[in-house]
């Protein structure tokens, strides 16, 4: 299978990346990841987490952090503009890009490719490959609306990361990975069981 590649930004919703990658790789997948400069800074200021900036540096820190041997990561810096998801000749199977930040969705829309993220989210639109933004939120301006709008005529598809009650979730922990299992179904990729809504109770 074609590799994903994971873009995060400076959005305060971190733990759905951390999720994404430890279930992307624990189905054996191939995952290019992309850290922006905010995104650092957040996973820093939220969670303590000082990630490497160094690439291997960084693979060996997320393989012990989130406890997971399969599959394959690939780091990459958030300036690395000469990686190899910055062409079109790359071939991916998806890029997903959460959480995704106001900024980055409107430079995205604007064409601008100030960093590897923003970049390889071009590529995936002008390739045709699926493009996946989980933007985090609220509420949203018209600006930011008209930004989505205009991403998503584009090509791209836009989940927004909304949790479900019906599966009565007993943590916070169960409802990061609800969301996280919903935005990979857009892509046809089945990355945990879930409580599926099948009808009321009779």
């Amino acid at each position: 299978m074609r590799p994903y590649v994971l873009g995060v930004t400076g959005a305060s919703a971190q733990p759905l990346a951390e999720r994404a990658l430890q279930l992307l790789l624990n189905r054996g997948r191939t995952v290019h990841l992309v850290l922006s400069r905010g995104a650092h800074e957040v996973f820093r200021a939220e969670q303590g987490l000082r990630i490497p900036v160094d690439p291997l540096t960084q693979q060996m820190f997320w393989r012990e952090h989130l406890g997971v041997t399969h599959g394959e990561l690939i780091c990459h810096r958030w300036n690395d503009q000469s990686a190899c998801i910055a062409s079109g000749s790359f071939r991916s199977k998806a890029m997903v890009i959460v959480p995704c930040s106001m900024g980055t969705v409107g430079r995205i829309n604007a064409g601008l490719a100030s960093d590897l993220i923003e970049r390889s989210a071009d590529v995936h639109l002008k390739e045709g490959r699926p493009l996946l933004i989980v933007p985090r939120e609220m509420p949203f301006s018209l600006i930011h609306l008209r930004n989505l709008t205009a991403l998503a005529e584009a090509g791209a598809s836009i989940a927004a990361p909304i949790p479900a009650w019906y599966t009565q979730p007993k943590s916070l922990d169960e409802m990061v990975t609800f969301m996280v299992v919903r935005i990979f179904d857009g892509l046809e990729e089945d990355l945990a069981p879930l409580d599926r809504w099948t009808g009321p109770l009779l």
